[in-house]
């Protein structure tokens, strides 16, 4: 059972880093460290990759559940 809620729990994280991202997008968000203003094409990468890994995440824990019966 832990196996299973760490992928979920993983997935949900990825999601929601994806979600505000792309919040981040669609507002025009500024994110500044210091002098360093962080570009909105790391943003659009950040959706993309929290969406595969979320959706590679639910992929894994459907399986895993699918294994167990």
């Amino acid at each position: 059972m832990i196996n299973k809620a760490y992928l979920v729990t993983s997935a949900t994280v990825f999601a929601l880093v994806a979600i505000v991202h792309f919040i981040r997008l669609v507002n025009h968000w500024q994110i500044q460290i210091g002098t360093v203003a962080f570009p909105f094409w790391g943003s659009w990468l950040a959706v993309i990759i929290g969406t595969a890994l979320s959706m590679w995440a639910v992929n894994l824990a459907s399986e895993w559940s699918a294994s167990r019966q």
